[in-house]
């Protein structure tokens, strides 16, 4: 092929010229992919930047998602507004000041930012008040360690989409109801309960008590395909890479695998809830 036609650049540098604008203009969109890597999972939420829009936004009652403090800064006029986001359950996090301004691009933050939840969360209380309405056995999806947003949404909205009563999240180690959440759910949130728990341990066995039989989605299980799910039943599915906590599986009533055919060993999150959840759909009345 001629030269010229693919546009070979000096010492074949296979069309790409080295003009100083080119440069400039590879640099910066490689910045750009750089600081967006580094950008926190909830920052393109909504903020509430600072003491006094935080603190109103507490009073209006609105759905919040978690607080974040900078570092040192949990004295003075920082401790109404924590203890009252404690009081309500919206997590707490510590963050430096670097983060804080990157988040709200560089706002008088006054070390603190509220990001906004697109629902408010519902009680387990809430999720077991649904199956009683419709009269039927509870069905209840937890989530453990599930904070990759874009997965929560699809969780949510494969319960939603298979009659599940509602899902069940940590407050640590969990992606929240962020607009992220609320968009890959396709409209589901709308429609679903999520409870927002402290202590996952002590709400499994706490849902035992009810009567609800709890299976750990893990590896070393009892296939799925083999598993009467029959009757109250709550499922969990770990989070990517560490799966179900060790507490967790140890309180679960019964551990339960998908079985793989090929040469990779696990399924994404979502995925897998997928398939159970419709597994569980079909052998319900």
């Amino acid at each position: 092929m001629d030269e010229k036609k693919r546009g070979r650049g000096p010492a074949g540098s296979g069309g790409r010229t080295d003009k100083p604008e080119g440069r400039e203009r590879r640099e910066e969109r490689s910045e750009r992919r750089e600081r967006e890597q580094k950008r926190p999972a909830d920052a393109d939420e909504e903020l509430i930047v600072g003491r006094n829009a935080a603190a109103e936004a507490l009073k209006s009652g609105r759905a919040l998602h978690v607080l974040y403090v900078k570092k040192g800064e949990k004295t003075g006029a920082a401790l109404p507004i924590i203890a009252a986001c404690r009081e309500r359950g919206v997590p707490v996090k510590e963050a430096d000041g670097k983060k804080l301004d990157f988040m709200c691009g560089h706002q008088n933050h006054q070390g603190i930012i509220l990001i906004a939840a697109v629902k408010e969360y519902a009680s387990v209380d809430d999720v077991l008040r649904r199956a009683e309405e419709r009269g039927e056995a509870p069905f209840i999806v937890i989530c453990d360690g599930i904070e990759d947003p874009h997965n929560l949404g699809a969780i949510i909205r494969s319960c939603e989409a298979g009659g599940a009563h509602g899902v069940i999240v940590p407050e640590r180690r969990s992606a929240g109801l962020s607009g992220i959440v609320g968009k890959t759910s396709a409209g589901a949130l709308e429609y679903l309960p999520v409870a927002r728990v402290t202590n996952l341990t002590a709400t499994i066995k706490d849902l035992q008590k009810r009567g609800i039989w709890v299976y750990a989605a893990d590896m070393d299980g009892q296939s799925y395909l083999e598993t009467d799910f029959s009757g109250p039943v709550a499922v969990v599915i770990g989070g990517e890479g560490a799966g179900v906590s060790r507490l967790v599986r140890e309180t679960a009533d019964a551990v339960v695998s998908i079985p793989m055919k090929g040469q990779i060993n696990s399924l994404n999150a979502s995925v897998a809830a997928g398939i159970l959840i419709f597994r569980i759909a079909g052998t319900r009345k």
